[in-house]
């Protein structure tokens, strides 16, 4: 009896050493796919962060390009008044700001586009203006055909208004138009992050 037990522990000799090969080279694979997993999620990550980082910054832009409008008010019927290359009076249909299509014909050209000094060097901003318009030249005029924000009369502060009112001949709440004015922002930072922000300013 015992010396079959002696065979039978001799024949199973080595089995163990084979198994826990397979088990440290399972271990070693998940272990590799894990780090892989954490690297690609680590990356995916810190480009959400450049991307993010690119939206807020695009706020500079916008702002930029609100008080170039409120300095220029008597300027805004003609492409690039006063050689201000960022600027055009009408809103350029068809144009392509992201290079979204294979034909180049249409894509903006943004050397035209202003910078502006960004809040962190690693990215830059540049923006370009668009009146709402379909063609240049005062809006007040039939020439120009533009989109337009209506403010009722009677909204200020007095609180005296025209609701309810029913005049013969006239418009019951008359106002006055103010044009759209289209932003649009370009944002360039770091690992080719490239955001375009567009804002309606009027």
């Amino acid at each position: 009896m015992r010396r079959f037990e002696r065979v039978a522990r001799r024949a199973q000799r080595g089995v163990i050493l084979f198994i826990a090969l397979i088990v440290l080279v399972a271990m070693s694979l998940a272990g590799i796919a894990l780090m892989r997993s954490v690297d690609t999620n680590v990356l995916i990550a810190g480009n959400l962060a450049f991307r993010q980082s690119g939206t807020m910054l695009a706020d500079a832009g916008i702002e930029a390009a609100r008080a170039w409008l409120n300095s220029n008010t008597t300027q805004l019927s003609n492409n690039q008044p006063g050689g201000f290359t960022a600027y055009w009076a009408s809103w350029g249909a068809g144009l392509d700001f992201i290079k979204a299509t294979a034909a180049t014909t249409d894509d903006y050209d943004w050397s035209t586009a202003q910078s502006v000094a960004s809040p962190d060097p690693a990215y830059d901003i540049l923006y370009v203006i668009h009146r709402m318009c379909e063609g240049t030249g005062d809006p007040a005029t039939a020439g120009a055909t533009c989109m337009k924000s209506t403010t009722l009369a009677g909204s200020s502060a007095s609180g005296a208004g025209s609701k309810g009112v029913v005049t013969y001949g006239s418009q019951t709440l008359p106002g006055t138009s103010a044009v759209f004015y289209r932003v649009t922002v370009r944002v360039t930072g770091p690992r080719n992050t490239r955001g375009f922000v567009q804002a309606l300013l009027n």
